[in-house]
């Protein structure tokens, strides 16, 4: 144990010098576009390219022997090469650590899922999500890291029951009732999805200044489908009587080409702010921009999503 303790404050250190060192570091150290440096560099392989790196250089050194470390010690440096953006690296000192056993396999699969994801190989990930749900059905955190896999493979029917999983074995996280709604607004559920985000919030009223949608992006496939969004979030803050959140969304809403104006209509919350001068000028500059905007621009991408929201 105590060693372990040892090991850990070491491989705490080297991330906190290896930062220091990222922050040191001036543009002019980059080897210069064209030249012989750079060519060279090119020429590697992607791992090549990894271990020639200053991070790397400086956390090989420390790193734990696989045929001799402990689990522990093991998972702890997969943490680190994590953190120091080594994601491949990591997912083998994790699989190391899984081999060793020490009872914390479920935590070492969803850790594995997850770099596996920051590499894009949504179905090894899935497959290792799977896994883990398969030996502790009651995690909720694996439920939840299944469904949004799923969500990213716009698998919208399976994310939605495995989401309602993960609710069901923690009905006061916020994130999980985020997620869902997110997986229903996918689906063009807009009631159950507004549902969900009002539960969210009500759990959790900083939750979107911390993680934009509540940890997973919703999927915008086009413009009609961002001022839905925008709409719908407005319509969120009026029932709770946020006027300003008001105003922003609908701006927003208008901004995607959205007709906030005839969505409004009838609205039993937010046809009052029809004539609201706020939105009338929102509305108008709105369709100027649409107006200025150059022609062939339709098939452009749909903007992210704001990362954080004033709730």
């Amino acid at each position: 144990m105590r060693s372990f303790l040892a090991a850990s404050a070491s491989l705490l250190l080297l991330l906190a010098s290896t930062n220091a060192r990222a922050q040191a570091d001036s543009p002019g150290d980059a080897a210069q576009p064209g030249s012989a440096q750079a060519a060279a560099r090119m020429a590697l392989t992607p791992v090549e390219r990894r271990h020639a790196s200053d991070d790397w250089k400086i956390l090989e050194p420390h790193l734990p022997d696989p045929k001799t470390a402990n689990a522990e010690r093991l998972e702890m440096a997969g943490d680190v090469l994590r953190a120091r953006k080594f994601p491949d690296e990591s997912v083998e000192y994790y699989q190391y650590a899984l081999t060793r056993g020490g009872g914390r396999s479920v935590v070492l699969l969803n850790k594995i899922g997850v770099a596996q994801m920051e590499l894009e190989n949504m179905q090894a990930a899935q497959l290792n999500f799977k896994r883990a749900t398969q030996i502790n059905p009651k995690d909720p955190e694996g439920w939840n890291n299944l469904a949004s896999v799923e969500y990213v493979l716009t698998q919208y029917g399976r994310a939605v029951g495995d989401y309602k999983k993960a609710i069901k074995l923690d009905k006061k996280s916020a994130t999980f009732h985020s997620n869902l709604a997110t997986a229903y607004f996918s689906q063009k559920e807009f009631d159950r999805a507004r549902k969900e985000y009002e539960t969210a919030i009500r759990l959790d009223p900083h939750i979107f200044e911390y993680h934009g949608t509540g940890g997973m992006r919703t999927q915008m496939q086009t413009a009609s489908d961002r001022g839905r969004y925008c709409f719908e979030m407005a319509r969120i803050a009026g029932k709770q009587g946020n006027d300003t959140t008001v105003v922003h969304w609908l701006g927003m809403a208008a901004e995607s080409g959205f007709d906030i104006m005839d969505e409004m209509r009838g609205d039993n919350v937010l046809s009052k702010y029809r004539k609201d001068p706020r939105i009338l000028s929102l509305v108008q500059t709105a369709k100027g921009l649409e107006n200025r905007r150059p022609a062939g621009r339709s098939g452009d991408p749909v903007p992210a999503l704001p990362t954080s929201t004033p709730f």
